[in-house]
């Protein structure tokens, strides 16, 4: 039976380019789920590869229709912005293992749904300077920044990825992301083990 691995960081620690490295470096050994997201596109962004860009209404009518594994909701300044999960066919456990992102409440959902044995956290760290440098930095470089956009969601972050919600995640795997190339190292030696 194969496991999902997820890796979860607050905003602009990495994951998105950890995840893509990950992927390459294993040798096709993941499988990947695209998640779904109601938030606009961002430069750069590829509907299917990130995620699959979708309306509310899009997101209500999956979930009425029992499509919904997990989901979140943030309420921004521009919205409510649902990020979330779907049994729309990309999830086959017994085909081999998963890698994708997630938060903190998307793990135990996944948990709640596919058993805690299945579901194992990788959580990216960042010292929180050199992360809000990092999110400035990014935002800049998007047609239309949303800086406040992006305060809200680095001090949600802190809310969210408290110890006492990590610590409801059971066993987390822990990897600081000061140097690009060797967290991606480690957390590829540390997958190849398991």
């Amino acid at each position: 039976m194969g496991k999902i691995y997820c890796i979860m960081g607050k905003s602009s620690s990495g994951k998105d380019t950890i995840y893509k490295r990950l992927l390459k470096n294993t040798n096709d050994r993941f499988k990947t789920i695209v998640s779904y997201t109601t938030r606009p596109i961002r430069n750069g962004e590829t509907e299917g590869i990130e995620y699959h860009f979708v309306t509310v209404p899009e997101f209500e009518h999956m979930n009425e229709k029992g499509r919904v594994i997990e989901y979140r909701c943030y309420h921004t300044i521009h919205g409510d912005w649902y990020y979330f999960t779907a049994n729309d066919g990309q999830i086959d456990l017994s085909s081999g293992d998963y890698l994708l992102i997630m938060t903190p409440e998307g793990v135990l959902n996944l948990k709640k749904h596919f058993g805690d044995e299945t579901v194992v956290p990788i959580y990216i760290e960042v010292e929180t300077g050199l992360r809000l440098h990092r999110a400035v930095e990014r935002e800049r470089s998007q047609k239309e920044p949303k800086y406040a956009e992006l305060c809200r969601r680095f001090l949600a972050d802190e809310e969210d990825f408290s110890e006492d919600r990590l610590s409801e995640l059971g066993n987390i795997r822990r990897y600081q992301n000061i140097d690009l190339d060797t967290c991606v190292l480690e957390i590829t030696m540390d997958l190849k083990e398991t």
